[in-house]
């Protein structure tokens, strides 16, 4: 088996005297949709964050490539080929998918200027790979489909040459065609190779997408869980409290490690 290409070892994080993250322990592997799943206020959103750099961990560490980490912005973290996609996707809606691409790592040319034919070349190479049906590069993204905004959003990620993509609710509010444009998105990525956090209040789509099930509950990971050897309503009860936390909930069961 591969190294992780991320790794959390006993990650803590507080804000005062409340422990929003405690004693996580958690692997994600290159090809692999490793679902996060939780109530609001489990701790999903303050791990992600510590994961995208926008946080730092009080206690424990992240190792990424299997070489401790320690991420002080965002920019760290996209550095080491750790990218995020917000359930918000943080576009700008009066420009268009090339300009979204690119926003804040424009292409110049020698002489300073934009080299907007590179910058479109690109973004047609990088969205034909995610969704060939994808064809209005040039209008403002606040005139296209959810489906499209998000493609757009995954696509700013894998063109900076991601390794492991963190994804907040990738479906929500989008229809059921449009979800299913997103969850193909998502398979193809993990089958090229990319470690993909799943994010997700949707049980569908995380029985539907992901490899294995991590459950967080009262800001520790009660448990971890081959989606294949698990049910809806044994994550439903890790998630409630009605099946006791594994003792060591950072390890996949079976692993003997």
């Amino acid at each position: 088996m591969s190294a992780p290409l991320v790794e959390l070892r006993g990650a803590g994080k507080r804000f005062g005297g409340i422990h929003a993250v405690e004693e996580v322990s958690l692997e994600l592997r290159a090809g692999e949709i490793l679902a996060l799943v939780g109530h609001n206020g489990a701790g999903k959103s303050t791990l992600v964050r510590v994961l995208s750099g926008a946080l730092a961990l009080d206690a424990g560490e992240l190792r990424v490539g299997g070489e401790r980490a320690r991420l002080g912005s965002p920019r760290d973290a996209r550095r080491l080929g750790i990218e995020s996609v917000h359930q918000a996707l943080a576009l700008a809606e009066n420009l268009d998918a090339v300009a979204n691409l690119f926003l804040g790592r424009e292409i110049a040319s020698h002489f300073g200027i934009l080299d907007e034919p590179a910058m479109e070349r690109a973004a047609r190479d990088v969205i034909a790979r995610l969704n060939p049906a994808f064809a209005r590069f040039r209008v403002p993204v606040r005139e296209l489909s959810g489906g499209e905004r998000q493609t757009i959003a995954v696509a700013r990620a894998v063109l900076f040459r991601a390794r492991v993509l963190i994804l907040d609710e990738p479906t929500a509010a989008l229809g059921p065609a449009e979800a299913g444009a997103v969850r193909a998105l998502i398979r193809r990525l993990a089958a090229e190779g990319l470690a993909i956090l799943l994010v997700s209040h949707d049980l569908h789509d995380v029985f539907d997408l992901a490899d294995r099930i991590a459950v967080m509950r009262s800001g520790r990971l009660v448990g971890t869980r081959p989606t294949r050897e698990v049910t809806h309503d044994e994550v439903l009860g890790m998630i409630l409290g009605a099946v006791p936390a594994d003792p060591a909930p950072g390890l996949p069961r079976g692993d003997g490690a």
